[in-house]
């Protein structure tokens, strides 16, 4: 679904949790969410991966981040903003 048509179709939704994997456009999204009023919780792969229950496919990925964001146990990622993305780009492109 494109970004646009997602932002449109939770533009009339009321406030819930959306959660996500990160990946090089999580952040961006999140924090399109955010100025929605929606909550939205990230999570490293890692910490999403032991409830994968069989072969990953669209769905079952859905499944699977929707029941390691409700496990209280789950560690989340804060939405870094572009200026801190950039600083993070950069020390990994000196670390190479």
């Amino acid at each position: 679904m494109p970004k646009a048509a997602l932002n449109e179709r939770l533009k009339w939704q009321p406030t819930c949790t959306l959660g996500m994997e990160t990946c090089p456009g999580a952040h961006f999204l999140a924090r399109a969410l955010v100025a929605q009023r929606q909550e939205v919780k990230l999570m490293p792969a890692k910490y999403v991966r032991p409830f994968v229950t069989s072969n990953t496919n669209d769905y079952v990925d859905a499944e699977t981040i929707a029941e390691a964001v409700q496990r209280p146990t789950t560690r989340f990622v804060p939405i870094k903003n572009e200026a801190q993305l950039d600083i993070q780009v950069l020390s990994r492109v000196r670390d190479r």
